[in-house]
């Protein structure tokens, strides 16, 4: 095992307890992302003088953040879980914080495409109380919803979760005495870094509002497909069609039909 490896495998996902209460790296990560995806959004707002008042982008802000936490639990227990039935039934259990045991665990399972379907709802919800600005804030979100991403996907590499397949590349990290891919870090380069620079160069020659999420979508999209070569299907699901390819990824190729469509439309509206 490497100096790194070593560091990786007894590295502690919590970051600190309090009062019995253990707050993981994953959760000040989450924050973070939350926090400078608004920095960012702000900064933009001012930067290409797109008029949008402060108080309407916070609040735009409270909306899709709700939307997003609620669409991605129940989202994960949707496309997840494999007592889908159990959840259904007893659907106050998908916010339990606490184990069979009663220790506090938070809330963890997140599926990113059920927050895109819980970002959609409170855009949606937003657009139609607060009208005039939806769809300029939609492409403010296309640029630093990626930016943020980052933040997540470390989070997960944190707290050793969303592990990636086995391999015997040089920079593989040991999770529980087995060498896989870093895949969150190829995650958080691919579907983060990448798709955010893009689009944000990208960003002063849109066409039409509305545009750079659609663009948004694709790239995630494709990125997503891609870095799931390198990670280990959910070990309750395995592979989903044809021994290739996994929950995430046919999510992601129904992202990309809802993108084209998203596209048609707006475009008619020019």
């Amino acid at each position: 095992m490497t100096y790194w490896q070593n560091i990786y495998a007894n590295f502690n996902p919590v970051a600190v307890e309090l009062f019995g209460l253990k707050v993981h790296w994953y959760g000040l990560m989450y924050i973070l992302a939350l926090l400078s995806a608004l920095w960012l959004a702000k900064y933009l707002i001012e930067k290409d003088s797109l008029g949008i008042p402060e108080e309407i982008t916070d609040k735009y802000f409270i909306y899709i953040e709700i939307g997003v936490i609620l669409g991605a639990r129940i989202g994960y227990f949707l496309f997840y879980s494999d007592n889908l039935s159990y959840y259904l039934t007893n659907p106050w259990q998908m916010f339990n914080p606490f184990d069979q045991n009663g220790e506090f665990v938070g809330i963890r399972g997140m599926s990113f495409h059920g927050a895109v379907i819980g970002f959609g709802i409170g855009s949606y919800l937003f657009a139609r109380k607060y009208k005039g600005y939806s769809i300029k804030l939609l492409d403010v979100a296309a640029v630093v919803v990626p930016f943020g991403y980052v933040f997540g996907r470390i989070g997960n590499f944190l707290n050793k979760e969303l592990v990636g397949r086995e391999s015997d590349v040089s920079w593989a990290i040991n999770v529980d005495g087995v060498l896989r891919h870093p895949s969150q870090l190829y995650e958080a380069f691919a579907e983060g870094l990448v798709v955010f620079v893009i689009i944000y160069f990208y960003r002063k020659r849109k066409r039409f509002d509305g545009e750079l999420m659609f663009w948004y979508l694709i790239l995630y999209s494709v990125a997503r497909v891609v870095s799931e070569v390198y990670r280990q299907p959910d070990v309750q699901l395995g592979f989903i069609c044809c021994d290739v390819l996994t929950m995430g990824q046919l999510l992601s190729f129904g992202i990309v039909a809802f993108a084209i469509g998203w596209y048609a439309v707006l475009s008619k509206k020019r």
